[in-house]
Order: C-alpha cells, then structure tokens, then sequence
C-alpha cells in the first residue's frame, strides 16, 4: 500500500509539517501546522527592482548571504569550488564574456569572442581599457597564465578537465613534456589565440568549454602553483577586473568592498558594499528589522514567512540548478585525472538504484515543502535551458509497486523476514545516505526519503548517523568516503546546458564515478562539432538525457526556483540572466540607513551552527 508522506500520522510527518509551518498558515489532519499550502508562479515575480525616486550619492549597500556554514574564501575563479563563494564574489569577479537571455556569449564584455569552426581556432580579443583593481592593464599574458596555471600538474583546483585537454599541447603541458601550450599563442597584447582538437557549439555559451577567466599573473609572482590556494592574492587581497574590489575580509564570515576605480564600466555608484553570511533561523528577523538591502541564496522552504516583508519587493527566476540523489560507484585516480568505475560496488545495480527513485514522491516535497518553487525534476538538463530539456523523459515519479517488483527481479529478497531485503548474495544489505543539514526542511526531507526507501525493503541509514554541514559533506564526497553509498546533492549548471563538466570521464566534479563507453560516447556527441547543426545538437542532448534516465547514476529529484528580497531602499538592480552590464556595477540607493541601525548590523550575525545549504555551486 503506498504511504503519503502528508497523510501519514506520524511523527515524521509531524516534524515534514512543523518545518513548512512557521506561525501563519492553516492545520492538517495530522495535526500539524503548515503553512506550504499556496503555490508561487516564479513567472509573476519580476527580475529588476522597480523604484522612481531619486538615488543618492554612494551610501553602503548591504548585503546578506544566507548560508549555515563559513564561506571557504578562495576569491579567485580559478579556485573557488562552491556556491558560497561564488555569491561573495559577484560585485568583483567578473566574466570576460557577455551574455544574452539563451547564455550565449555575445561581444560587449570584458572581452570579445571569436570561433572559427573551419580551423578549430578561438580567438579572445579584450577591451583596451580594461584594467586590473591595482591599475595594471589586464592582458594576454593574464588570460595565457590563467591556463597554465589550470593545466599545471601541480594545480590543486578542480578546473582540469576535457575543456582543458581538448586543448592542443595541453596535455604535454600538464605531462610536463612541454614548458608551453603549444595551442596558446598571443596575437598581440589583447589578443590570445587558442587551437582546439575539436571546437563545438557549446563554446559560445557561457562556461561551455572556453574558460572565460583571467588571473593577474603579476600578482602571483614567486608563488608555486601548488601553493597559489592558500595564498593572499586568492585568500586575502585578490585582484580582479570586476565593479567592487574586497577591502576587508573577516574570514568565513564576511567581506567589505569598495569601488574599483579602474572598472572600464565607468565608477561604480556605491560607497561601500557590505556582503554578511547570515544563517537561516536569523535572516527573516534580519529582513524584519530592514537589516539588509538583499538577501542572496534566500531558503525557499520558508516563503511564505518573507513574502509579504514589509519594506522589500521578491525577485523571482528559475535556477539554473537541480537537487538529485547520486550512488557512489567508483573512486577518483587524481595520478590519472579520471573516473575509475566499480561494476562491482554495492549500489551498481541499475534497478536497485532506479527502484530508490520510484519510492520517491517528489511533486508533493515540492508543493508542500517549497510552496511550489521546487517541481518534480525528471532529466538532467533542466527547463531553464529552454528546448534542449527533453519533455519525453518522464523521470521517476512515485510508483511503489513498481519500485519493488524491480527488487524483486533483481534478486533483492527479504531472506530473513526481517522486512528487509538481503543483498542479491543473500547476505545484510546496508545502504548509507549521506545528506546536508541546513535550513527547516533538510531533517524531515532526509528522514522522508529514508522513510521511504524502508517501505520497499530497504535498509538506509545515514552516514555518520546524521546529516552532516556543507563543507564536511562535500569534502566526503569528493575524496569517495567509504561510508557513503547514496547522497542528496545539488548542482547549479552554471550557463552551459553540456552535462560533461559534470559528468565526463575526466571530470573531478563527477562525483557519483560513473562511467562507461556509451556515457562518453554520448558525451562526446553533445560536445562535437556536428552539434553546429541545431537538429543534430538537440538529437545529441535528447540521447543522453534517455541514457541518463535509464542508467540512473544520477536521479534528478527537484528543479529549482530562486527568489531575491530587495529592500525598496535600492534602485537600478537587475536580475536578469541577460542583463548587458554588471548590476552590482549600477546598483544605487535613495536612501542611507541610520547610524544605530548600522551599528547593529555591523555587530555581526556570527551564530554558525554546524548546518549547511543544499546546493553547490558550479561554474
């Protein structure tokens, strides 16, 4: 019989109601109180502020980035690995390419893009006033160094991957066969040419295959590349092309900037931003005493506490992101840079792993838990990325029967009666979740799907026997924890819809080390030069998301909706993912706060208490 994880009276389904309640909304018949019951449209809300009064001269702009946990603070794109420090990078790491509403790069930016098909060949010409935060030109130096030092052996990034070895030379680079990458070459002082073995469509989005970074090489003289992560230019005193440059950084907890007067954008309009890690139990109280201008990474679990603030308008968009659950199935070989894939691990059998999706009825954690501004995910290429998300792949939606018959046909069977299912061999079979605290709903959403993977059989308990903060979560992950077989994850996709960087062989974001010829065939064929051809590239995509569907290495359980506070005290912000300037560039104010409410802001929301987010940021 299947369950319903609202209907149900228990105490899991006490504690699932508790966490979307809050102290407005109406009761269930369980008896708990829940506020979820209003779905949000994301297409309603709108993406730029509205605001006609007159702005200010500079004033501060401050800025909450909600995260239960300390930011790592690598301040340089080349080393940053999460959605943490992505957030806090924003008013000063800048692209050096432009993009329109399909993420495609188009000219205007930092830089200027050119791909020539025919000859394998892109060209990177950068503006000539740009310039570095110290007055230093940014140059075709910077941009070459940038991949050399990504291509360096002793690089300890996580940059290195088939965008980089489809470089000619790269590889002999990184072998240490050759002091150069013969497939660089500088044109001139603002131009870099860069010869590919293969260039495909995917090279004119954003993120998709031509890395769009320059590091100040003059910055970074006489520090071993091995050493450049904990160094100052990336942790202390970084040096960027961007609108804002950080003037003070108090570690893990938050970050002053001032304008960079050598933004080729024209001055910025703010005195001084001020961006503050806020954990979730406290930025509601935050947004209520009118503390912060912005509130970035906005949990959705708690809408309907902050959607009616008074004092702010709600930025809506979808998100170029998803929540999954991942099966570990190999380990990573960093001497190779590649996935080794275990056939014989305990979660490689497709069915058991698919069987784990059925049990899971997402359409309802998504209208319960998120008011709707989480949906049902069913491939891993999200809607935002427009008809290049196959509609025809229906995903896993809850079906409990058949969840158990595919257990039943693979030999799991419950041997000893113990309500359990033994594994294929006859012998205990436990399975270990591995999960991030963080926020009112990751207990009762962790606990659900346990709960749920008991009712087909299951024996899931959680690694360490609970769920684990952000940092030590994915730390586990990526050096292949012996004691995770299954682990609820997110991915923000970055601009580029190709799941490669993602999922290649060669991919140290490949968490779950899968692999097979079929996997980086299809791979291949998305990143191909035959995909120039807008039916061949939509065939392309299609394949995988049906291959990926069916192997279910990875089980996309929710697309996203991001939502952003902005307090009507700001004026000429956008959020558009085409927006054609840097909106931390234009952004202004109309008002300055008070001296005694500066005061308590600036007195520190520094409760961090070991919980973390639900999603990873990725480039």
């Amino acid at each position: 019989m299947k369950k319903n994880i609202f209907g149900m009276v228990t105490l899991l389904s006490v504690l699932a109601l508790a966490a979307c309640g809050g102290n407005s909304g109406g009761t269930d018949s369980s008896g708990g109180s829940n506020s979820a019951t209003e779905t949000e449209d994301i297409s309603s809300m709108p993406v730029e502020v509205k605001n006609d009064a007159e702005a200010i001269k500079g004033g501060t702009l401050d800025v909450a980035v909600v995260m239960d946990t300390q930011f790592q603070g690598l301040f340089q794109t080349e080393f940053y690995q999460d959605n943490y420090d992505s957030q806090f990078m924003q008013p000063s790491n800048e692209s050096l390419f432009l993009t329109d509403a399909d993420f495609r790069i188009v000219d205007g930016g930092a830089a200027n893009l050119k791909l020539d098909e025919d000859n394998n060949t892109a060209t990177i010409t950068l503006r000539d006033n740009l310039k570095w935060s110290d007055g230093e030109d940014v140059t075709a130096d910077d941009v070459i160094f940038s991949y050399e030092v990504i291509g360096n052996k002793d690089y300890t990034g996580i940059r290195y991957d088939n965008n980089f070895t489809n470089i000619v030379g790269m590889e002999d680079y990184h072998d240490g066969k050759s002091d150069t990458i013969s497939g660089i070459t500088k044109e001139s002082d603002k131009v870099v040419k860069i010869q590919y073995k293969e260039v495909h469509p995917g090279m004119m989005q954003a993120g998709g295959g031509i890395w769009s970074s320059a590091l100040p090489k003059h910055a970074f003289e006489g520090i071993a590349v091995k050493d450049m992560e904990s160094s100052d230019p990336v942790r202390k005193t970084p040096i960027v092309f961007g609108p804002y440059v950080m003037s003070n950084i108090v570690a893990g907890e938050s970050v002053e900037y001032v304008p960079n007067e050598y933004y080729y954008g024209g001055k910025p309009k703010m005195d001084k931003l001020s961006f503050k890690a806020v954990p979730a139990a406290s930025i509601v109280e935050g947004l209520k005493a009118k503390q912060y201008d912005l509130a970035l990474s906005m949990p959705t679990d708690t809408y309907q506490t902050y959607k009616d603030a008074d004092g702010y308008q709600i930025l809506g968009r979808p998100e170029q992101a998803y929540t999954y659950i991942g099966f570990k199935l190999g380990t990573w070989d960093d001497k190779e840079g590649k996935v080794n894939y275990n056939p014989e691990s305990k979660m490689a059998d497709k069915s058991l792993r698919q069987a784990m999706g059925y049990a899971l009825d997402n359409d309802a954690v998504g209208s319960r838990f998120y008011n709707g501004l989480r949906s049902n995910a069913t491939t891993l290429i999200p809607p935002v990325f427009g008809t290049l998300h196959d509609t025809e792949v229906k995903g896993y939606t809850q079906d409990i029967d058949k969840a158990n018959k595919l257990l039943d046909d693979a030999g799991y069977k419950d041997v000893d009666g113990d309500g359990m299912r033994e594994d294929k061999n006859g012998e205990k079979l436990t399975i270990n979740f591995a999960s991030m605290s963080g926020g009112e709903t990751a207990q009762p959403l962790a606990d659900y799907y346990i709960q749920q993977w008991n009712e087909i059989g299951l024996d899931v308990k959680y690694t360490t026997g609970r769920l684990i903060d952000f940092q030590a979560f994915y730390d586990k992950l990526k050096n292949d924890d012996p004691e995770i077989d299954v682990y609820q994850g997110a991915w923000g996709t970055g601009s580029d819809p190709s799941p490669t960087g993602l999922y290649g062989p060669n991919s140290a974001f490949n968490y779950t080390r899968f692999e097979s010829d079929e996997n980086t065939k299809l791979l291949k064929a998305i990143d191909s030069k035959d995909s120039f051809d807008e039916a061949k590239r939509k065939e392309a995509f299609d394949a995988w998301q049906e291959y990926a569907a069916d192997e279910a290495f990875v089980i996309p359980s929710l697309y996203r909706n991001q939502v952003l506070p902005v307090s009507n005290r700001v004026k000429d912000f956008t959020w558009a993912y085409d927006a054609d300037h840097n909106p931390w560039a234009t952004v202004s104010v109309i008002a300055e706060r008070s001296r005694q409410l500066r005061g308590n802001l600036l007195g520190g929301a520094t409760d961090f208490r070991p919980v973390g987010p639900d999603c990873r940021g990725f480039p």
